[in-house]
């Protein structure tokens, strides 16, 4: 069975770059594509969506809290119509540049601490699936495999993915361990490739503690501005391909 395989781009700002999106979109199937509020500029966000769309990338609109200083990872406590329109605002603006590089928006995942917080929180799960639903309901909603987020948003309607990590460590819990916390970030090619081969074929990954967790994921994502992603990226991609399993957009995304 094929699973995606994603990463975070679209991150630089003016003359500041952030990843290597033309690497990496020789790897991925999936291009979670900032949208401007915690990173992105137009003319780069159209330059990695014209070359998403000439790769036959699928495209996501990777929408965030309103902070670039901190790089869309700060909590905010916004209220829920401020988060539903902030949502349908990022959205638009990424879906009139997808149409102008020849490409659409097919997805909608969220970024950083937004992502974090509605994989629990009802009232701002509520809010960006509101978001997602009035901007357009036949987008796909990517979240945290295990989140209560996922269930929400399919009583509401919408079409979900469920995302794995490749690069983070989690708790015995299923959640991510905070970036405060000393390994919360993976970064060794070799190791995340073998994780993310038994996460493919056997659908379980090892949590922080040793204990181990059982998470069914349709899509695997490298964030982009982690050191080395592009080749802990294409080490996975290639285990994966030695074990038989095809690197492919989930349903309903495409170019």
């Amino acid at each position: 069975m094929p699973i995606d395989l994603n990463s975070d781009l679209g991150e630089g700002f003016g003359a500041w770059s952030m990843g290597d999106d033309a690497s990496m979109l020789g790897i991925v199937s999936s291009a979670n594509v900032a949208c401007g509020f915690h990173a992105g500029d137009p003319r780069g966000l159209l330059e990695t969506l014209r070359q998403a769309a000439a790769r036959g990338v699928a495209v996501g609109a990777h929408v965030s809290y309103p902070d670039r200083v901190g790089f869309g990872r700060r909590p905010m406590d916004v209220t829920a119509d401020e988060l539903t329109a902030d949502v349908i605002y990022q959205i638009g603006a990424l879906q009139g540049l997808a149409r102008a590089a020849g490409t659409r928006v097919s997805y909608v995942k969220p970024h950083g601490a937004l992502y974090n917080t509605i994989a629990d929180d009802a009232r701002q799960a509520d809010a960006v699936i509101a978001g997602v639903l009035a901007a357009d309901p036949a987008l796909v909603l990517m979240g945290l495999a295990g989140a209560p987020v996922l269930d929400r948003a399919r009583r509401a309607g919408l079409s979900v993915v469920a995302e794995a990590f490749a690069d983070r460590a989690y708790t015995p819990g299923g959640a991510l361990v905070s970036r405060r916390d000393p390994g919360a970030v993976l970064h060794d090619p070799d190791l995340v490739a073998a994780r993310m081969v038994r996460l493919a074929t056997d659908g379980v990954i090892e949590a922080v503690d040793g204990s181990t967790l059982t998470l069914r994921a349709d899509s695997i994502c490298v964030h982009g501005d982690s050191p080395g992603a592009v080749a802990m990226a294409a080490a996975i991609r290639a285990a994966l391909q030695d074990r038989g399993v095809a690197i492919a957009p989930f349903a309903g995304a495409g170019g």
